[in-house]
């Protein structure tokens, strides 16, 4: 899907803001009792069915970012706010509600878990937000089905490929029908043709269930595909 083909769907120019972060800030305490800012200054919006790619150099803060965003990290200042919600003051109970329920995360190492199946991996955070297995399942298997894994539904993690991998973790990422995807180098570990069909998939994915993404990539032929990207350069977050 081109990015032009990806505009076409009109989700990011029209759709709702699902996130914004406002003026966020992070720096790390040093030996010297000096702080080393990674993040001086990050303004974004993203809304439904936009796919956002985070570039930078290594080491230049945007895993820093996405922990901020998915309010696993505190940051020194600013604001993250989910659906018009402002998040940063709430306390780890109400956090973790919009994590379950709003959110669904992708990493270059899919953290799967390897006793269980394809199919009990999307099952189970369906499960963990309240759901029987036997109301888990039928989503489970649709989305599985959808990441072309409708033939692997019983296999355990080892038994599939890295790609077949990564797919089932897109659709655990998605099982809980989520307003915004983090992703952290979700294509990272996978060669040029696989981490192709990885990406595209996802990118479909996105703008037909209208949720919003940041993905954090080095890989630049990948987010010149995207909708929009933006770079994490000195701690700012500009165009790019």
């Amino acid at each position: 899907m081109s990015k032009a083909q990806m505009k076409s769907t009109g989700h990011a120019q029209n759709g709702d803001v699902v996130l914004e972060l406002r003026n966020i800030r992070q720096s790390f305490p040093q030996v010297d009792g000096g702080q080393l800012e990674v993040i001086k200054h990050a303004d974004l919006t993203l809304r439904r069915g936009e796919m956002v790619a985070l570039i930078g150099p290594s080491g230049s803060g945007k895993s820093t970012l996405l922990h901020i965003t998915g309010m696993l990290e505190k940051p020194a200042g600013g604001e993250i706010v989910i659906d018009g919600q402002v998040t940063t003051a709430l306390g780890d109970d109400a956090k973790t509600r919009i994590r379950r329920e709003k959110m669904g995360f992708v990493y270059q190492y899919h953290h799967l878990l390897p006793e269980f199946s394809a199919l009990e991996n999307v099952i189970i955070p369906q499960m963990i937000a309240g759901k029987s297995r036997r109301d888990a399942e039928p989503r489970a298997k649709e989305l599985l089905e959808r990441v072309g894994l409708g033939g692997r539904l019983d296999h355990r993690p080892g038994k599939l490929s890295g790609g077949e991998q990564q797919r089932v973790a897109i659709a655990r990422a998605l099982a809980n029908d989520p307003r915004l995807i983090l992703a952290d180098e979700p294509t990272g570990n996978l060669d040029h043709h696989t981490s192709d069909g990885v990406f595209r998939m996802l990118a479909d994915l996105v703008h037909d269930f209208g949720v919003a993404a940041l993905i954090a990539t080095h890989n630049l032929e990948i987010a010149q595909r995207m909708d929009r990207a933006v770079t994490l350069r000195d701690g700012e977050l500009v165009p790019a």
